[in-house]
């Protein structure tokens, strides 16, 4: 692949295809019997699932089959993985060697053996026994392999060194800082294989609970021909603007992340339409490529449906999925505005053509499509009235009828699509492009929209689980694969229905088979990231790192930030997106909260958290690997490492963003109200557009460096009002830790105090420190506020020393870290109380005028230079 992309030389649609296939599904298809055998396997992986996140699973499914159902998962996925991914790129791609097969069968059995001898598992409390523990390493070896072959070396390589320090950990070679005593093999594969500590952990349960489904839902709704659709009314909306083509790749890839989790097969499915056409109007091939792959990649950040790093975040933070897309979806809708206002500034700095002859305003277009989003997110909110009157009027059969006025809607809608002509792929290469016209084929695909309003109903509104949320999406899918094809037929005059059911049913079972390949490599990352996470729960390393990455960075927050930024970036070179994020966020989220807590900022985790999965991302695009830079150059014939660093530099406020709500968690819209939330959206947005005119260089007009330098300054001042305003006015005084109860009586309800404790650690005696944030409650007097936080304060020799907190209480797991048993004693060392504090809105006024300074200088010299608007 990089070889192809390198020479300059624009792959076919069926290489690219293979491409595609070899990264996400397996470049292995072979035909006849064989072919048919392993496609059934991928349908019954597919149907299984869906009857898993089904209500009835309960009533279809035995006991046993639900309780092992991690292990079915990864016996799917390795059986799968060794018979679609050749071994070595000799390997034959066109039949399955014998020795494939016996890996695949005895990969599957083992990962079985967990449900075929459960009981006595159980009994043993997963201890494993002499039999279990070869049997155990087998796996582990099969696991690795298939993991090898799906994802690359890095992530077998990287399981193995964990797993080599789990044994010889106390091994003189290893370094004195992260040595431990080491395990048996016996210990060892009990935790990694036997119990869910570590291949059957979480990881590899939110793959086959949440993921899988949602990966399903992607291939099958594109495969129902939602991705032309959104392609083409991205194209018809901003394909006539100047740099049209490019700002309606930024779109339709915004709107394909939500069919595709994967950046690669985003790169190919919009590239090929829209990077011929960029090249068109005046970019470069690298660019081309360099805004294909920043769109693609960043689909993996827009909710609500993300990628599947955003359901393990529902589980390692503890926190609702509906929480995790509310807190990822500012950023992300700020990220892809600055990338359309990216490729305008390109497009103006070339004075590139439009393509086309319709004429629309840059404004107008903006306000259709804010008016459409607006309108479908009002629909989603609104759609929850009518539903409940139903539901009041007919508790027991509410969801028959609701289903049947689904079915209805429906009905109408491909009733009104099947009065214009079916949607066919264009030619990017005509010599004549004629760009979609809105008017006539937005009812072409309207019905589309019918399965992401369940999903975002029952996300958002309902707040189901995202299994049964994306089970009754699917449930819809089916039902549209099935019908759309007969029912158009019927709208149409009736010729051709039992062929077009036909069509129909194939279309169904080629999604099912789609998702299932699609999920080979997720399930394969998600067991084999379960061995490092069972390595720093088995060995402690978590402390360990925590304490290392402390001495590296100094204590300074913003060094271990880039730190752990970095740290991504390189393991993301060889591993997938989700992969690299449980490794990260499981070695490092916990490292950052309490540095920051020793650094006297309280971090939440949710945005450690996302910092994680934002630069994870980011490996999809950073040389010298970057696979969707590959992709995008092999589709343009570009060269892929430069298109790869054009493209880091397109991002470059995906890098910054991360940052800046690690500071500022009003972005992440964390405890903020309603019109908060909308000052912050506004104020981020201008920011985050300043800061891109900042770094491209050019605003009205081209500009100086002084300039540039400017409008960064300014958008830091909008994004963190609060680091001007805190040194102008601290928004805390400091108070004698004594003084604790006095200040708990004075306070106001909801008021947070700070206090700074320190003491020895728990296991090296070492001195450390940490801040507590104690919200006042309402409880009458400063004595019943104190024995509601569980601190127990006594002031002996001037000082005022901890007790350790009652099990239970607010900061009992928050401290028993500290030793409070030792000649030491856990001490209070500051107090902190809230302070009144100018509004830190008060910033933007100095900010918005410089802004209007650097505004009219350019418009000045644009004026004098005869620069066009």
């Amino acid at each position: 692949m990089a070889d192809k992309a390198a020479g300059g030389r624009a792959l076919s649609e069926d290489e690219l295809q293979d491409l595609v296939a070899a990264s996400d599904a397996g470049a292995r298809s072979p035909a006849g019997a064989v072919g048919l055998f392993l496609a059934g396997v991928a349908l019954s992986w597919s149907l299984f699932q869906v009857v898993l996140a089904s209500p009835l699973a309960n009533v279809i499914l035995p006991g046993d089959i639900i309780n092992n159902s991690r292990q079915i998962h990864l016996a799917f996925a390795i059986f799968l993985a060794f018979c679609a991914y050749p071994a070595f790129r000799s390997s034959p791609r066109r039949r399955v060697p014998l020795q494939d097969w016996a890996f695949a069968v005895a990969g599957a059995l083992i990962a079985l053996y967990g449900y075929f001898f459960y009981d006595k598992i159980v009994q043993s409390g997963g201890l494993a026994d002499d039999t279990d523990k070869w049997v155990a390493l087998v796996g582990l070896l099969l696991l690795f392999e298939a993991a090898r072959r799906a994802l690359g070396p890095a992530m077998a390589i990287i399981a193995t060194i964990f797993l080599v320090y789990v044994f010889f950990g106390a091994a003189p070679w290893v370094p004195e800082v992260i040595r431990w005593k080491g395990a048996s093999l016996q210990k060892a594969m009990s935790h990694m294989w036997t119990t869910s500590e570590g291949v059957f952990g979480i990881a590899l349960g939110v793959s086959a609970k949440f993921v899988f489904l949602f990966v399903l839902f992607g291939a099958l709704l594109e495969k129902a021909g939602a991705g032309n659709y959104f392609i083409k009314m991205a194209f018809g909306a901003l394909g006539h603007l100047r740099g049209g083509p490019a700002k309606a790749a930024v779109v339709g890839s915004a709107a394909t992340g939500l069919i595709s989790g994967s950046s690669i097969a985003n790169v190919v499915t919009t590239g090929t339409f829209t990077i011929p056409l960029m090249k068109r109007v005046g970019f470069t091939s690298e660019q081309a490529g360099s805004v294909e792959v920043a769109s693609s990649v960043n689909g993996q950040i827009m909710p609500p449906v993300m990628g599947a790093a955003a359901f393990l975040m529902v589980e390692y933070v503890g926190i609702s999925y509906l929480e995790v897309i509310t807190h990822a979806f500012l950023p992300a809708v700020i990220s892809y505005i600055a990338l359309v206002y990216i490729v305008h500034l390109e497009a103006v700095k070339r004075n590139m053509p439009t393509l086309g002859h319709g004429v629309t305003s840059l404004g107008r277009t903006i306000g259709g499509m804010f008016a459409f989003f607006a309108g479908f997110a009002l629909l989603c909110y609104t759609v929850q009235y009518p539903v409940g009157w139903i539901v009041a009027a007919l508790p027991e059969g509410a969801g028959w009828v609701l289903a049947a006025l689904v079915f209805v809607a429906y009905l109408a809608l491909l009733a009104l699509a099947a009065t214009v002509p079916d949607l066919e792929p264009d030619d990017p290469n005509a010599a004549q492009v004629k760009l979609p016209v809105i008017s006539e084929i937005y009812k072409s695909g309207l019905y589309f929209l019918l399965p992401i309003v369940v999903l975002v109903y029952f996300l958002m509104i309902e707040q189901k689980s995202p299994g049964l949320s994306a089970f009754w999406a699917t449930a819809l899918l089916f039902v549209i694969l099935i019908t759309q094809r007969p029912l158009k037929a019927l709208f149409r005059g009736g010729s051709g229905l039992v062929a077009s059911a036909r069509e129909g049913g194939l279309d169904l079972v080629s999604g099912l088979i789609a998702g299932a390949r699609n999920m080979i490599g997720i399930g394969l990352a998600t067991a084999t990231a379960g061995v490092i996470v069972g390595t720093v729960t088995l060995t402690g390393i978590g402390q360990v790192m925590a304490d290392l990455v402390e001495f590296v960075s100094g204590g300074n927050l913003i060094v271990m930030l880039i730190f752990v930024g970095i740290l991504s970036l390189i393991l993301g070179m060889g591993l997938p997106t989700t992969a690299n994020y449980i490794v990260v966020s499981s070695l490092m989220a916990g490292v950052v909260v309490q540095l920051g807590a020793q650094s006297g900022l309280i971090v939440p985790l949710i945005a450690v958290h996302l910092f994680v999965f934002y630069f994870g991302i980011m490996a999809d695009v950073t040389p010298p690997v970057g696979l969707a830079s590959f992709a995008a150059a092999a589709v343009s014939g570009g060269d892929a490492i430069r298109t790869g660093f054009i493209a880091f530099f397109y991002s470059l406020r995906t890098v910054v963003l991360p940052f800046i709500f690690i500071f500022n968690t009003d972005l992440l819209l964390i405890d903020v109200t309603w019109l908060q939330g909308i000052l912050v959206f506004i104020v981020s947005t201008v920011a985050i557009l300043v800061f891109t005119a900042g770094t491209m260089g050019w605003f009205v007009t081209r500009s100086r460096i002084y300039e540039s330098i400017a409008l960064i300054g300014i958008a830091f001042l909008l994004f963190r009002p609060d680091f001007v305003m805190d040194r102008l006015q601290p928004p805390f005084a400091d108070l004698p830790p004594a003084q604790l109860e006095q200040a708990l009586a004075g306070a106001e309800p909801g008021d947070t105090l700070r206090l700074r404790v320190a003491g020895p650690d728990f296991l090296t005696l070492a001195p450390k420190e940490t801040t507590l944030v104690v919200t006042v409650g309402t409880e009458q007097g400063g004595p019943a506020r104190l024995a509601a936080t569980g601190l127990l304060p006594d002031e002996v020799d001037g000082r005022v020393v901890l007790e350790e907190p009652m099990f239970g209480t607010p900061f009992s797991e928050t401290l028993q870290g500290f030793d409070f048993y030792g000649d030491d004693p856990v001490t209070l060392t500051a107090l902190r109380v809230p302070q009144h504090q100018w509004p830190q809105e008060l910033v933007f006024l100095p900010a918005l005028a410089l802004l209007a300074g650097v505004v009219w200088l350019q418009r000045s010299r644009a004026r004098r230079e005869g620069v066009p608007a």
